[in-house]
């Protein structure tokens, strides 16, 4: 079967299509036929060799996939041979086929297309867990997302308001970027390339700050957001996509009692009940137009190296799918 692997770390160049031996179901897993793959800032840090675990070599990248049950393996009684499904894996959906365990997948309803599918299950479970699980959000509070526009950012936008925030206030490199926030439902935007943007973050909350910070940047954003909290605010931490991670003295916290959080997503999926439920309630508020993705791009398979190059320029909006 066609895969897309690297076999050494580094650009976009390494990726390269191959052909390996299609995988066998084993007792408690299912064959999948991918018809969709999600594209994550994690697959390009996966690449680099800079992910938060060890990447051995070669690999195959892609961690979320909708696609058709192929094939069951024994002991799998609750999905058959044709179910349409949505599901997270470790590594491996860059292929036209994956094995997966039959107690990560979720079933599709009959009207929910493969790209919004594949579009959903990592960031969205990021975007949920970030605001509730980790972030607390009460109602009324003020969140801040950085990179409003981007895959998490975008889903985090709707979800802070679905759950009650009182002001969302979006952060992006560009006008356009701003503009698509602010339809997905924040309420101010701000331009973080602006050396003062932390200055008007303060000045949109009145010299208050925000509440819950969803950072992704590290470097002098992560700084710059420390210093637009609120007494009791948290900020959660969930990637470095600068390349520059922060350093940071913990006593600076005490004087606001902040809480800074660090958020792996692979934990969630070592407690099915945040996994199952939460991505449950995800495909419902999707199906019932509360929660709109937003699809960036649908490319092949073969230009997963291209795809790769636009998501690190920032030059994309939105959610890029890779199909087989």
């Amino acid at each position: 079967m066609k895969v897309v692997q690297f076999t050494e770390y580094g650009g976009p160049e390494v990726l390269q299509r191959a052909e390996v031996e299609q995988p066998k179901p084993g007792s408690g897993e299912v064959l999948i036929k991918v018809t969709a793959i999600g594209v994550n800032y994690a697959d390009t840090a996966r690449r680099q060799g800079a992910y938060v675990i060890p990447t051995p070599l070669p690999f195959i990248p892609g961690a979320e996939v909708a696609g058709i049950v192929e094939e069951v393996g024994e002991g799998v009684d609750h999905f058959q041979v044709g179910e349409r499904i949505v599901t997270l894996i470790g590594s491996g959906g860059y292929a036209e086929y994956v094995v997966a365990k039959a107690n990560a997948l979720i079933p599709l309803p009959d009207d929910f297309d493969d790209e919004t599918a594949a579009a959903l299950p990592l960031q969205g479970l990021t975007a949920y867990h970030l605001l509730t699980t980790m972030g607390r959000l009460e109602k009324g509070e003020t969140v801040l997302v950085h990179a409003g526009a981007g895959g998490v950012g975008s889903l985090a936008v709707q979800l802070a308001k679905h759950f009650g925030a009182g002001k969302v206030i979006a952060t992006a490199s560009t006008e356009e970027k701003l503009t698509a926030a602010k339809e997905l439902g924040a309420d101010y935007g701000v331009n973080y390339t602006k050396a003062d943007w932390s200055d008007e973050i303060m000045k949109v909350t009145e010299g208050k700050g925000v509440d819950v910070a969803l950072e992704m940047a590290g470097g002098d954003i992560f700084h710059e957001t420390i210093h637009c909290m609120r007494s009791f605010g948290r900020v959660v931490v969930y990637g470095v996509a600068s390349g520059s991670p922060a350093e940071m003295y913990p006593s600076g916290l005490m004087n606001r009692n902040l809480s800074v959080i660090g958020f792996f997503l692979p934990q969630i999926m070592k407690k099915p009940i945040l996994f199952e439920k939460s991505l449950e309630e995800l495909l419902h508020l999707v199906n019932n137009g509360t929660l709109k993705v937003t699809i960036g791009g649908v490319y092949n398979l073969d230009d997963a190296a291209q795809v790769h190059e636009s998501l690190q320029a920032r030059k994309t909006q939105g959610k890029l799918i890779l199909k087989p």
